[in-house]
């Protein structure tokens, strides 16, 4: 079984370009150019340089006593939220506006939900002293404004999109829309393993750091390079596509990943894709989509900015359809729940995108002699809002 692209861009049956013709030209020299610049010599060098001098990679991967003697196992944490910018993001921004000035481009466009992809394609564009235009939906922009503030600091350009559910999604159709419209001098940086192919190859491959790092680290601390459980969360899935890369074909690791259920994956409101989406064509590849009988995307939700998509990544659509991975709905209440545990037990306070993840500890079992690695995949500061509302909302109940 082949869990990573094949020649033609798809994962089994999902992936694929599936674009108007105006974008073809774009993508398909992305396509043709993609492989063979990230391979070059100078190109590596000069990822790998700014991954650790300016990132601050390689991140730790944390021994979590306490979280283990509470769930009686080995609980491990990649530290991803130590990144500069709060996240893993940066690791694929910094490739991408490599990539971008590899094929000479002099402007950057990208889309954000939970602001951390917008932060992270802003300081690279300063960094890069190229300019940037972020499209955010106008509900995310209201909820993550600390992140809106850093973009705007950073020289970006905010643009609100006004259509739909005001959130990623509808940012994505924007960015699209305006890629389509500057065709020749513009990079699109999609932030997730979603959208044409070969961005979903790509933005694994800028992200696959995250489990070539863990494969040393796990050597180091463990005696062996794999995890028994590798959790992470899941919304287009660029974090848990890093985290999983260097494990796809070792069936000794059982993947997990974490989605959003939100108020309940039969409340009509809730980003579950995988339990809830069927077969279809979102942003440039055919993956699995949350959509009503007659084709229409149904609206999704999550407490979390960064979770609420519609879809999935095509490369997470074929873990799921080829059971290489678990897929698990996790409610608001149960993340929130685990974000202050997390907070409380470790003293690190998780994005709630990331506390998706960490909540899963309470639905399995492993045995005491097993390792189970979480991909730490970003900080709270983002969220700190959200939680104190919680928080208050839960003592007035």
């Amino acid at each position: 079984m082949q869990y990573t692209v094949n020649e033609k861009g798809y994962y089994g049956k999902f992936g694929g370009a599936y674009i108007p013709e105006m974008l073809y030209p774009n993508v398909e020299e992305l396509e043709r150019r993609y492989l063979e610049i990230m391979g070059s010599k100078s190109f590596q060098q000069a990822f790998h340089q700014l991954l650790k001098d300016y990132v601050g990679r390689p991140s730790p991967l944390y021994f979590a006593k306490r979280l283990s003697e509470k769930y009686q196992t080995q609980i491990y944490l990649k530290r991803e939220d130590l990144n500069h910018t709060g996240a893993h993001k940066i690791n694929n921004t910094i490739g991408q506006i490599l990539l971008a000035k590899h094929l000479g481009k002099q402007r950057i466009i990208a889309e954000t939900g939970a602001g951390q992809h917008g932060v992270a394609t802003a300081t690279v564009c300063a960094l890069m002293g190229m300019p940037c235009i972020i499209y955010m939906g106008k509900v995310d922009i209201e909820r993550q404004k600390p992140n809106v503030e850093r973009m705007k600091l950073l020289g970006a350009e905010v643009r609100p999109a006004l259509s739909g559910s005001q959130t990623l999604k509808d940012a994505t159709n924007e960015a699209i829309r305006d890629w389509i419209n500057h065709p020749t001098d513009t990079h699109y940086i999609i932030g997730s393993v979603v959208g044409p192919h070969p961005y979903p190859d790509m933005v694994a491959r800028f992200q696959s750091v995250i489990s070539e790092e863990m494969k040393r680290q796990l050597q180091e601390e463990i005696g062996r390079d794999y995890p028994d459980y590798l959790i992470a969360c899941v919304g287009g899935g660029s974090n848990a596509a890093g985290a999983f890369y260097h494990y796809l074909d070792n069936p000794k690791v059982q993947l997990i990943a974490v989605e959003a259920g939100g108020k309940g994956v039969a409340s009509g409101k809730s980003a579950a894709t995988s339990i809830l989406g069927k077969e279809g064509i979102i942003h440039g590849s055919m993956t699995l989509l949350m959509q009503t009988e007659d084709g229409q995307i149904v609206e999704p939700y999550s407490i979390s900015a960064g979770l609420d998509y519609p879809g999935v990544g095509p490369i997470h659509a074929h873990l799921f359809d080829t059971k290489r991975a678990i897929f698990h709905a996790i409610t608001d209440d149960e993340a929130m729940q685990a974000g202050v545990l997390l907070s409380r037990t470790e003293g690190i306070i998780p994005a709630i995108e990331t506390a998706h993840a960490f909540a899963y500890l309470e639905k399995f079992t492993p045995q005491p002699e097993e390792v189970v690695v979480i991909n730490l995949s970003g900080r709270g500061d983002k969220d700190l809002a959200t939680y104190i509302q919680w928080q208050a909302e839960k003592a007035t109940h």
